[in-house]
């Protein structure tokens, strides 16, 4: 029998929990760097909602563009196409712009031709663009982006499992979807995790970017902190610890994720 590979011990990551461990030492004696941790742990909540959010809106929006890519219907495989292709050619930086500034009030102008009867009608209110907040216009704008990208994540899983067992499938007798549901989509989502889990981490330090609209997440609070302390140094020290704490440990969980992912298939296999 093959010689068990063995396991490497993780240099890197005992070296980023010593300066982790060093770094928090620091935020819990030094009064400096204590005060900009309690600024700006107000804006990790709006980190992690604008990013758990987005990213739940952009698998579902994802996952529609790649079974439209996958359709029979040839305009529909043609708008998926053309949406992916496109939104993935624009910086997400220049999404959130556009979106902010151009969508959102074309959106809201929409919204309310829509609902004119019932805005005539007394029923609701007109909606204004102001009532659209910068918060949910970043949402929209990384939903769209990461969307793009995770369409393809998905097509590729999908397209992973053999045309054979599909055919199987549908010669049993299984409808379109319960081939899909039972034969397909479990068999891609082992493909599509790891991948979808780097995205998620991607869209973490993404979620940065939607501080140029002036959403209070950690990176606005640090802009805003340092520029009236002028303490940047430190500040950005915080911002980065803050933000490696949350990439990292969730790179760890994706990477633990695969590798259960890849004993589940080798025990099938055996």
């Amino acid at each position: 029998m093959p010689q068990a590979k063995k396991r490497e011990l993780p240099i890197w990551l005992l070296v980023a929990i010593l300066l982790a461990v060093v770094f928090f030492w620091l935020i819990t004696t030094n009064g400096q760097y204590a005060q900009i941790l309690n600024t700006l742990q107000k804006g990790i909540g709006v980190t992690l909602f604008v990013t758990f959010v987005s990213f739940a809106l952009a698998c579902i929006l994802g996952l529609a563009v790649a079974m439209a890519r996958g359709a029979r219907n040839r305009a529909i495989r043609e708008i998926a196409t053309f949406y992916t292709e496109i939104v993935r050619g624009v910086p997400i930086l220049v999404l959130l712009f556009y979106i902010a500034f151009v969508g959102a009030p074309q959106l809201v102008a929409l919204y309310n031709f829509a609902m004119s009867p019932l805005v005539d009608a007394g029923v609701i209110e007109k909606l204004l663009v102001r009532d659209l907040s910068m918060t949910w216009r970043a949402i929209i704008a990384l939903t769209i982006g990461y969307s793009a990208f995770i369409a393809e994540i998905f097509r590729a899983g999908i397209e992973s499992v053999s045309s054979g067992q599909v055919e199987a499938a549908r010669a049993l007798g299984l409808s379109r979807w319960q081939t899909f549901r039972f034969v397909v989509w479990p068999q891609a989502l082992k493909n599509i995790l790891p991948p979808l889990g780097n995205d998620f981490v991607a869209m973490i330090k993404d979620s940065a970017l939607v501080s140029v609209l002036g959403v209070q997440d950690i990176t606005q609070l640090g802009k805003i902190y340092s520029s009236s302390t002028f303490q940047f140094f430190e500040t950005y020290n915080v911002v980065a610890f803050l933000y490696l704490t949350m990439t990292v440990s969730l790179s760890l969980f994706v990477r633990a994720l695969e590798n259960h992912l890849k004993r589940s298939h080798t025990n099938q296999q055996n």
